[in-house]
C-alpha cells in the first residue's frame, strides 16, 4: 500500500524580522523554541522577501511566483488573484489533502482552501495586552485534532499576528526584555514617533500614554517574539502527542521583517531596507530533511512553495514556478545560487529597487511621506546598517545597478507576458488620483488611524 503523503504545517509570522530571533544570533533568548526546531531541520541563514508589504509577500509565498508572476505589489491589491496563478491551497487540494487556513480571511493569496478560521489578533483585552498567539492556538488547536482524524492528509496555513504592531504581548513577556523606566522625563527617543502625523495616531493607540523610551517599545517588540514562540511550542507539543511529528512537513516562516525606529520608518514594515527584507525560514521533516543543517546561499519567499510541494511529492514542474525546490541544497546537489535580484515596495511608498552581495539601489518611483531622496544607494558590505546614502558620490554604481535592474524588468515582463505591476498600480494608496506629486502631498494624503483602521487594511474585508 503506497504511503499517504505527509501533512503540511505551515507557520508564517507576520512581521518578523530575522535578526531578533536568537537562533539567527540575536543577544536576547527570543526563540528557543523556534531554536530547538532549527537543531531538528534546516535553517535558512539569507532568506528575502523581496517584494514588500503582507498582500504581495504571501502572493508570493502561496504561489511560487514572483510580482511579475502575480501581478501583485501593493498592501491595497484591488481584485482577487488572477486566474492565471494556481495557489498552493488549490494544488494541494486537487491532490487529496484538506487545508484549512487560520487568520488570513478575505486576503486574495489566501484562495482555494476548504476552511477559514479567524481569530482576534488586534485589539486587547481587558488586561490592556492582547494574547493573539493563545487565541491562535484556541482555533487552531481544536482543528489539528480534527484534521488529524481524517484519512487525508492535511495543509494547516497559520497567518501569526505577533509580533505584528500593536505590540502587546501579555505577561510576562512585556518586562521579559526591559528593566527600566518607560516615563523617563529625561529620555526624548520616541519625540519623533509622536509627531510623524501619518502614524502618530495609531501607535499613540497602543503604546503606554507617557511613554518616552523607544527601548520599551523595542522590548515589545521582542516580548511578542517570544511569546510567539512558547506558544508555536504549544502548537508542536499539540502535533507530537497526535503522533505526527515524523509525517508532517512543518515550515517556519515570515512574510517580511519589521523596521524598529530605523530609517525613520517607525515601527513598522514599509522601506526596502535590509530589516524589511530578511525573514526567517526554518524547515524540519524528519527523514527528509538533514538535523542542523544551515544554509547560507540566498533564498526567497518564492521558493516556499515549490520545496513544500517537492518534500510531499508533488510535481510543479508545469506550472513554470518562478522559486526553485531548496532541496539540492541539503542534499549536497549542483544548484544555481541566486546573487541578486529585484525589490518592489508599495506599502506607504512606491519604490523599487535591485540587491547584489555588495550593493543595494532604492529608487523611488514617486515622493514619499519621509522626504527621502529620489535615489539611495547602500554599500551593504561596508554599511550594513545602511546608514550612509552613497548615491552622489557613486553615480556609476548606480549606472550600472539601474541598468541591471530595467534589463531584468525587460526580460520578466516578456516572459510573464505583463507589464511590471510596480508601475500599473498607480492607486497602490488606495486615496485616487494617481501618484503622489510630492512629499507632502503624501505625508498629509497617508494616514493609519487606530486599531481598528489598520486591522480593516490588513483584512482586506
Amino acid at each position: 500500500m503506497a504511503r499517504r503523503k505527509p501533512n503540511i504545517l505551515l507557520i508564517a509570522v507576520d512581521s518578523l524580522r530575522r535578526d531578533h530571533l536568537s537562533s539567527y544570533g540575536y543577544h536576547h533568548l527570543t526563540t528557543p523554541h523556534m531554536d530547538r526546531l532549527a537543531t531538528e531541520g534546516a535553517l535558512f541563514e539569507n532568506h528575502f522577501s523581496p517584494s514588500i508589504p503582507t498582500t504581495s509577500a504571501y502572493a508570493s509565498m502561496l504561489t511560487g511566483m514572483d510580482c511579475f508572476g502575480t501581478d501583485v505589489v501593493a498592501l491595497r491589491h484591488q481584485g482577487g488573484l488572477g486566474q492565471h496563478l494556481t495557489t498552493m491551497a488549490e494544488l494541494l487540494g486537487t491532490e487529496g489533502y484538506n487545508t484549512t487556513c487560520v487568520g488570513f480571511t478575505g486576503n486574495p493569496s489566501s484562495r482555494g482552501f476548504q476552511k477559514y478560521l479567524d481569530y482576534e489578533g488586534w485589539r486587547s483585552d481587558d488586561t490592556g495586552r492582547c494574547p493573539k498567539a493563545e487565541n491562535l492556538n484556541a482555533v487552531t488547536i481544536p482543528e489539528m485534532r480534527r484534521l488529524a482524524q481524517a484519512d487525508h492528509p492535511f495543509f494547516l496555513f497559520l497567518r501569526h499576528m505577533d509580533p505584528h504592531a500593536p505590540y502587546l504581548p501579555p505577561k510576562p513577556f512585556e518586562r521579559a526584555f526591559y528593566g527600566g523606566d518607560p516615563f523617563d522625563p529625561q529620555k526624548h527617543s520616541l519625540d519623533g514617533v509622536y509627531g510623524f502625523k501619518p502614524f502618530c495616531d495609531f501607535h499613540k493607540s497602543w503604546i503606554p500614554e507617557g511613554c518616552t523610551d523607544s527601548a520599551y517599545v523595542d522590548a515589545q517588540y521582542d516580548g511578542a517574539i517570544g511569546y510567539m514562540d512558547a506558544s508555536i511550542q504549544a502548537l508542536l507539543n499539540e502535533l507530537s502527542s497526535l503522533g505526527l511529528d515524523e509525517d508532517t512537513i512543518v515550515v517556519f516562516t515570515a512574510d517580511h521583517g519589521e523596521s524598529l525606529l530605523e530609517h525613520d520608518c517607525n515601527y513598522d514594515h514599509h522601506g526596502l531596507y535590509e530589516c524589511t527584507l530578511v525573514v526567517p525560514l526554518i524547515i524540519r521533516f524528519p527523514g527528509r530533511v538533514p538535523s542542523g543543517r544551515r544554509i547560507s546561499d540566498i533564498t526567497l519567499i518564492s521558493d516556499v512553495m515549490p520545496t513544500i510541494c517537492g518534500l510531499a511529492g508533488i510535481r510543479t514542474s508545469s506550472m513554470k514556478l518562478f522559486g526553485r525546490n531548496l532541496a539540492p541544497m541539503w542534499e549536497g546537489k549542483p544548484f544555481h545560487p541566486v546573487s541578486e535580484f529585484y525589490l518592489t515596495e508599495a506599502t506607504w511608498m512606491r519604490k523599487h529597487g535591485w540587491r547584489t552581495p555588495e550593493w543595494k539601489l532604492i529608487h523611488a518611483l514617486e515622493p514619499d511621506f519621509h522626504f527621502k531622496p529620489e535615489v539611495e544607494l547602500y554599500n551593504l558590505v561596508e554599511d550594513p546598517q545602511e546608514l550612509h546614502n552613497l548615491a552622489s558620490q557613486e553615480p556609476a554604481v548606480v549606472a550600472l545597478l539601474e541598468e541591471r535592474m530595467q534589463h531584468w524588468i525587460q526580460q520578466r515582463e516578456r516572459a510573464a507576458g505583463r507589464a511590471n505591476p510596480v508601475f500599473t498600480n498607480l492607486n497602490w494608496h488606495g486615496h485616487g488620483g494617481g501618484p503622489f506629486q510630492s512629499s507632502q502631498q503624501a505625508y498629509d494624503t497617508l494616514h493609519i488611524g487606530g486599531i481598528r483602521q489598520a486591522q480593516v487594511l490588513q483584512a482586506k474585508k
